[in-house]
């Protein structure tokens, strides 16, 4: 088979939320339809004891959270499908955000009992900045919750996309009796235990019906998808595939129910890998040269045998074991001899794959977050990944100091994750970490203790703004306590202020100082 057709094969997209809309479950049982696991685990799995299979760390099982994105890999009706299951939670954004850079589409999971909430509409403005196309599933029908067309009104007012119903709920929770499926002219029944029946609109007529059509929620759902038909939207693939308009499922993922069927249309429609803009110019999934870019990071996945596996989206060519490739930022060649493909933290060897699909590759502590290879005889780089800086701020110190060789290995693993932020006061090795929210904290603290065996002491220094400076305009007599010098991990001199007033009362004094925001000037985070 060519390039060409492998690369035709892909789907590859994450599935995004704000926390506890659905979205690991709905992940599970995709898996459960793809027939790669028996039965679907939830992400409130404590009392049975089945934990989502995308959940692979002990503190996801612990919290019932999504912390970490986490890869999977299967087979599906002739595609193969690369399902990247994110964060829910606002602390672990940048994790999801990084993320969001190696698909092609994505999965917009809503609770339909809450309607839009704050996480889901950051990650949706996300997705439309880089016009991603975006699916979007109303999870927990099967619960008392808003009224569809209310659903659909707000997702075009506050997201401003255009909506296409691809199915329609018969009334909601104990009333729930199905979705009149507009694409195959089906009523979908809702059984017990999540089961369906297909009913052909024509068929509804029949006597075995006749108590269905005389309940209130089917007609009052029959009558208001009679209006869509007449003045609704049209669908367009088009308009999905640019990123303009949104076709929406109903349906519930713990039943399950609506999936299997939301997981054809899904593949049917979803974009095959596209394009990608680097630093030479475009490159196309069809070229013959491998080229891929590392968005993640991941420590210990195995913890027998404390390994570091680096995440990488193919974008061109064909991978195969042991080929070799060059590291673009170093220049330095590398034996890409241990590679596997993921269920969560399950894995197996892979031998070849294309352009779409997500490989881990071993890190012997050479890659870094954004690095890009490549079996190009000219170098380029694939445009750089999105930074946030961090808003909270803690010294970070061991418990035992005779433990400072785990201490000293964890933290700097757990960096390169991005996971935290690492800055060292400007002349003692004293630490402090950044983080974006507190739970990013709490992880770090467990993942130190449980995974490197390094208790540690975090204490809080608030919020900070940071600002990088040159390293030829750094006088350490112009610095107080209200803007702290620290290094970061490249070495580069940083201020830390302790809020806008100080920050500009700086900006004031010493308006020979250049402050950059690092995370709005991408050629200083290149060191260029």
């Amino acid at each position: 088979m060519s390039i060409q057709e492998e690369v035709q094969k892909r789907k590859t997209f994450a599935i995004i939320s704000h926390p506890d809309a659905g979205k690991t479950t709905l992940t599970e049982t995709m898996l459960l339809f793809g027939n790669l696991i028996r039965e679907a685990g939830t992400v409130k799995g404590k009392k049975s004891g089945k934990f989502a299979t995308s959940d692979w760390m002990e503190i996801e099982k612990q919290r019932g959270i999504s912390v970490t994105s986490s890869v999977m890999n299967f087979p599906y009706e002739g595609y193969e499908v690369n399902i990247l299951d994110t964060p829910g939670h606002e602390d672990f954004s940048e994790d999801t955000y990084r993320t969001l850079t190696a698909v092609d589409s994505v999965v917009m999971v809503i609770d339909s009992t809450k309607g839009i909430e704050a996480q889901t509409k950051k990650l949706f403005k996300v997705c439309r900045m880089r016009g991603i196309p975006i699916f979007t599933f109303f999870n927990k029908v099967d619960r008392e919750g808003r009224e569809p067309l209310d659903l659909m009104e707000e997702i075009e007012e506050v997201l401003e996309i255009e909506t296409y119903p691809m199915n329609y709920p018969a009334g909601m929770g104990k009333r729930f009796l199905g979705t009149f499926d507009r694409q195959s002219n089906e009523f979908v029944r809702y059984l017990q235990n999540g089961q369906e029946e297909r009913v052909p609109y024509d068929e509804l007529e029949a006597d075995e019906y006749a108590e269905l059509r005389q309940q209130e929620e089917f007609q009052m759902a029959q009558d208001e998808v009679a209006l869509l038909d007449e003045a609704g939207e049209s669908f367009s693939l088009d308009a999905v595939l640019a990123g303009e308009q949104t076709p929406v499922f109903f349906g519930s993922a713990l039943a399950p129910f609506g999936v299997e069927t939301f997981l054809d249309s899904f593949i049917e429609m979803a974009p095959a890998p596209g394009s990608r803009q680097t630093t030479e110019g475009v490159v196309e999934p069809t070229e013959e040269d491998f080229s891929g870019f590392i968005f993640k990071i991941q420590a210990n996945m195995n913890p027998n045998h404390r390994d570091r596996i680096a995440f990488v989206r193919i974008c061109s060519g064909k991978f195969t074991r042991d080929m070799s490739v060059k590291l673009s930022r170093t220049g330095k060649t590398i034996n890409l001899s241990q590679s596997q493909q993921f269920v969560a933290s399950q894995r197996g060897t892979i031998q070849e794959a294309y352009a779409g699909d997500i490989i881990g590759i071993y890190d012997p502590n050479v890659y870094h977050i954004g690095d890009t290879i490549t079996e190009s005889k000219t170098p380029f780089e694939f445009d750089e990944l999105p930074q946030f800086p961090p808003e909270l701020y803690k010294t970070v110190t061991a418990k035992n100091v005779m433990k400072s060789k785990q201490f000293y290995k964890g933290i700097e693993q757990l960096v390169q994750e991005g996971a935290i932020q690492l800055f060292k006061k400007f002349h003692t090795e004293s630490f402090i970490v950044g983080a974006v929210g507190q739970l990013q904290f709490d992880v770090f603290q467990y993942r130190m203790k449980n995974e490197y065996n390094s208790d540690v002491m975090l204490e809080d220094i608030g919020e900070r703004i940071p600002r990088w400076l040159k390293p030829e305009q750094v006088d350490e007599s112009i610095f107080d306590s209200r803007s702290t010098l620290v290094r970061d991990r490249e070495d580069n001199p940083v201020v830390l202020f302790k809020n806008e007033f100080s920050l500009n009362l700086f900006k004031d004094r010493h308006p020979e100082v250049d402050l950059i925001d690092l995370y709005e000037v991408n050629d200083y985070n290149q060191g260029t």
